[in-house]
C-alpha cells in the first residue's frame, strides 16, 4: 500500500509539473502573440524636438506595457540624413514582420519608396514632424501623419513679437537705432523644410500686417542645430556689429545658438523668439534673455504617434478610424508671463 501510494504521488507530481510546463509554454507563446514591433527612423539623430518625440514614445510604451499583455518593441534607427539609407531602414522592418513603422522623412518630397514598399507588405505608416506631400500621403489608406501646424507656429511667434514691440516702450527698447525700423535677420530651420518655410513667411507677413516697419539683414539656414545657429549669428554680429535688434530662429536650438554667439562677441542683447519650448529655452525665458516661445507638444505629439501605431498593430485598421489622417497637435504662446507654468509643467 505504502509503495502504491508513493508511485501515485509520484505520478501526481509529474502531471502537475507537465501542467505546469504546459501553462508555462501557453503563457510564452500568448505573449509572443500579444508583442507588438513598431520601427521608427528619424531623419537625423541631432535634432533636439524629434528627440524629445521619440523620448515620449519610448516612455509611452513603457507604460502601455505595465497596463496591458502586450509587449512592445520600439526599434530606433537614425538615417543620418540620408533618403536613401532611411528607404533600407523602412525595407528591412518590412521584411522582419514589424506591425507599423514611423517615419520622421529625410525628404519629406520624397516619400515615394517608403510608400511602395509599405503597401506591398501591407504595413501601415505613421509620418511625424516631417509631412509628406498631400497627394503621397493620399496614395494609400494606411498611411497617417502627425505633426503640428506650421502657419500656426508662425501667427503664435508673430504674435509674441507683436505683443513686445506693441507694449509701452516696447517698440523703442527694442529699436535700439532709433531710426523707426526694427532691423532683423532670420535663422532658418532647413531648405525646403515646410515648417521652415511657412514659419518664416507667416510670421513677417504678420508683423509688417500689424503696420510695424522692419528690414531684413539676413536669413541663415542653420538646419535647426545650435552649434551651426551659433557660427552663423557671429557671421552676422560681425558684419552688423550693433546693427540686429531682432532675431526670428526658427526653433529653440537655434535661438539659444544665437544667444551663445552674442554672449561670446559681448554684443547687445536683440529681442529673440523661437520655437519648440525646449526647457534651456524656457530658462533663458524666465531670465528674459529670450523674449519667448512658441510650445510644440514633443509628448502630445509622441502619444498621439504611438496610439495610432498601437491601434494599427494590435486591432487592425478599424481601431484607427478614430483619428484623422493627418493628426496636428495645436502649438501654445510663451512668454515671461506664463513661462513658469511651463517649466512647471517640464519638471
Amino acid at each position: 500500500m505504502k509503495k502504491a501510494g508513493i508511485v501515485f504521488l509520484c505520478l501526481a507530481l509529474m502531471l502537475m509539473t507537465l501542467s505546469g510546463c504546459e501553462n508555462l509554454t501557453q503563457q510564452k507563446h500568448r505573449y509572443k502573440q500579444n508583442s507588438l514591433r513598431i520601427g521608427v527612423s528619424i531623419h537625423d539623430g541631432y535634432e533636439a524636438f524629434v528627440s524629445d518625440i521619440v523620448a515620449g514614445m519610448d516612455e509611452w510604451a513603457k507604460e502601455k506595457e505595465k497596463e496591458s499583455q502586450d509587449a512592445i518593441l520600439l526599434d530606433v534607427v537614425s538615417a543620418g540624413g540620408s533618403q536613401l539609407v532611411q528607404n533600407d531602414q523602412v525595407a528591412r522592418f518590412m521584411d522582419k514582420g514589424y506591425d507599423a513603422v514611423c517615419v520622421n522623412l529625410v525628404d519629406r518630397t520624397d516619400a515615394s519608396v517608403i510608400i511602395d514598399k509599405a503597401k506591398n507588405a501591407n504595413v501601415p505608416v505613421i509620418f511625424f514632424n516631417r509631412e509628406p506631400v498631400a497627394e503621397d500621403l493620399a496614395r494609400w489608406d494606411k498611411l497617417y501623419y502627425v505633426g503640428a501646424n506650421a502657419e500656426q507656429s508662425g501667427l503664435l511667434q508673430a504674435e509674441l513679437v507683436i505683443d513686445t514691440l506693441g507694449e509701452n516702450g516696447g517698440f523703442k527698447r527694442v529699436d535700439r537705432s532709433e531710426d523707426g525700423v526694427i532691423q532683423y535677420v532670420i535663422l532658418e530651420g532647413e531648405t525646403g523644410h515646410q515648417d521652415a518655410l511657412i514659419r518664416t513667411q507667416v510670421s513677417i507677413e504678420q508683423i509688417q500686417q500689424a503696420g510695424f516697419s522692419i528690414e531684413k539683414l539676413g536669413d541663415e539656414i542653420a538646419n535647426w542645430n545650435r552649434n551651426q545657429a551659433e557660427s552663423k549669428m557671429k557671421q552676422l554680429l560681425e558684419k552688423y556689429p550693433s546693427g540686429i535688434e531682432m532675431v526670428i530662429a526658427n526653433n529653440d536650438d537655434m535661438a539659444l545658438g544665437a544667444l551663445d554667439a552674442i554672449n561670446s562677441l559681448g554684443a547687445e542683447l536683440p529681442l529673440i523668439v523661437g520655437v519648440d519650448g525646449m526647457s534651456e529655452a524656457l530658462e533663458m525665458i524666465k531670465l528674459k534673455k529670450l523674449g519667448g516661445t512658441v510650445y510644440n507638444d514633443a509628448k502630445g505629439q509622441a502619444e498621439r504617434i504611438m496610439q495610432l501605431a498601437y491601434n494599427l498593430a494590435s486591432q487592425g485598421d478599424d481601431s484607427a478610424k478614430a483619428f484623422n489622417r493627418a493628426e496636428y497637435v495645436d502649438y501654445r504662446l510663451i512668454d515671461y508671463d506664463n513661462v513658469q507654468e511651463f517649466i512647471r509643467m517640464k519638471e
